[in-house]
C-alpha cells in the first residue's frame, strides 16, 4: 500500500510518500516564512500564489525520491480543510486531478486529523488516547477513539496558544514566526519577574483563553517609557509570558486527564501535536502532569508536530484501511470540526 500525500493547508507546501508499514519513501516541503517576514504574519494570497507556484514541482521530486510512478499509488490524499481555503483548493484540486487522470482513490483529509494521528505513525500509539492539539490555528483537548472518531473536552474561547504567541512576539519585536522567536528569548529571562495571570486556571471544564494573558504582556511592555523596553525586559517578558500560558495549559489538561481517565479507565497515553507541541518547555510541564495523572506523554519529534504532509499521507493510509475514500465532488472546507457534534465554546471571547 503506498499514498502520496500533500499539505497546502497554512504557510508550508509539502508533498510525501509513505507506505503502509510506515516507512517515508520520500518527503519534500516548502516554507514560506521569508515570504511572510515583512507582513508579521501570514498573508492568504501570498500562502495560496506560493502553493499555486511550488506544489507541482514538489510532488514530481516526491514522486522521483520515492522511486514510484503514479501506476504504484493505491491513492492520493489531501488536505481539504480547515486552513487557509486559498491554500487548501490548490493541494485538493492537484490531488483530485491525479486521481482523476490514474484513476485512483482521492482521499480528503481533516488537517486536524493529520495531528491527530502522527503518534500512530511515530509511535504506534493504540486506541484510545487523550490529545493535546495545539497550534497556531487551534487549541483543544479531545479524546480519540479511532480513526474519524473523537469526543472533545475543551477548546479556546478565543486565541489559539499559537495566535497569542505570534501576537505577542509581534508586540515585543521579536519578528515572526512567534513561536520559537519568544522560546529563544525566553531562555534568556527571568519568568518569575512578571506577575501574569493563568487564564482559566482553576476553573470548571477543559476551555483555554489567551487573549487576557495577551493583553497583561501588553500592558506590561507598554508600562515602560518610550523606548526605554530594554533586551532584558524584553527576555523576561517573553519568559514570564511563556511561562504563564504553559501553566494554563497544563491546568486545563491535569483535568483534561480525570475527564478522559473516567471515560476509559484503561487509557493510557496523553499525547501532544500541532506547531506549538514542538516547544520544549511546554513538553516538560505537560511530562509531568501526564505523570502525575497515570498517563504516558507522547510528544511526535518536533519535524512533525508541525505542518507537513507525511501525517496526510499517514491518514491516507489508516483511511484507506478501513476502505473510507472520497468521490471527486468532495469540498475544500475552511472550518472542519474534529467533533462536529461538540456543543459551542461559550465566553467572552468566542469568535462568530
Amino acid at each position: 500500500m503506498i499514498v502520496l500525500g500533500i499539505e497546502t493547508s497554512c504557510d508550508e507546501t509539502a508533498a510525501a510518500v509513505i507506505d503502509g508499514e510506515g516507512h517515508v519513501l520520500s518527503q519534500t516541503i516548502l516554507s514560506q516564512i521569508a515570504e511572510h517576514v515583512p507582513y508579521g504574519g501570514i498573508v492568504p494570497e501570498i500562502a495560496a500564489r506560493a502553493h499555486l507556484a511550488h506544489l507541482d514541482k514538489l510532488i514530481a521530486k516526491a514522486m522521483h525520491d520515492a522511486k514510484v510512478g503514479y501506476g504504484d499509488l493505491d491513492a492520493v490524499a489531501a488536505t481539504a480543510g480547515p486552513g487557509l481555503i486559498g491554500g487548501v483548493l490548490v493541494g485538493l484540486m492537484t490531488a483530485k486531478a491525479i486521481a482523476a487522470v490514474h484513476d485512483i482513490p482521492l482521499i480528503a483529509v481533516n488537517h486536524l486529523e493529520g495531528h491527530a494521528l502522527t503518534a500512530r505513525f511515530t509511535d504506534n500509539v493504540a486506541f484510545p488516547y487523550l490529545l493535546l492539539l495545539v497550534s497556531g490555528g487551534h487549541c483543544q483537548l479531545l479524546v480519540v477513539e479511532g480513526v474519524g472518531r473523537y469526543r472533545r473536552l475543551g477548546t479556546t474561547v478565543d486565541d489559539a496558544a499559537g495566535e497569542a504567541f505570534d501576537k505577542v512576539a509581534k508586540m515585543l519585536g521579536l519578528g515572526y514566526p512567534g513561536g520559537p522567536a519568544i522560546e529563544r528569548a525566553a531562555l534568556k529571562g527571568d519568568g518569575a519577574r512578571f506577575a501574569f495571570p493563568r487564564p482559566l486556571k482553576g476553573k470548571a471544564g477543559c476551555d483555554f483563553s489567551f487573549s487576557g494573558l495577551k493583553t497583561a504582556v501588553r500592558l506590561a511592555a507598554e508600562a515602560r517609557p518610550p523606548g526605554a523596553l530594554l533586551e532584558k525586559d524584553v527576555n523576561d517578558l517573553a519568559a514570564s509570558f511563556q511561562a504563564a500560558l504553559v501553566d494554563s495549559i497544563a491546568d486545563r489538561v491535569t483535568r483534561a486527564c480525570a475527564m478522559f481517565r473516567g471515560i476509559h479507565p484503561d487509557g493510557g497515553t496523553l499525547v501532544v501535536s500541532g506547531g506549538v507541541a514542538a516547544n520544549t518547555a511546554l513538553r516538560a510541564a505537560l511530562t509531568q502532569t501526564a505523570s502525575r495523572s497515570g498517563l504516558t506523554l507522547v510528544a511526535p519529534p518536533i519535524a512533525l508536530c508541525t505542518d507537513n504532509a507525511v501525517m496526510i499521507a499517514w491518514v491516507g493510509i489508516e483511511r484507506l484501511k478501513l476502505g473510507f475514500t472520497d468521490t471527486l465532488d468532495v469540498k475544500a472546507r475552511p472550518r472542519w470540526p474534529l467533533d462536529p457534534t461538540a456543543a459551542k465554546a461559550t465566553g467572552a471571547g468566542v469568535k462568530a
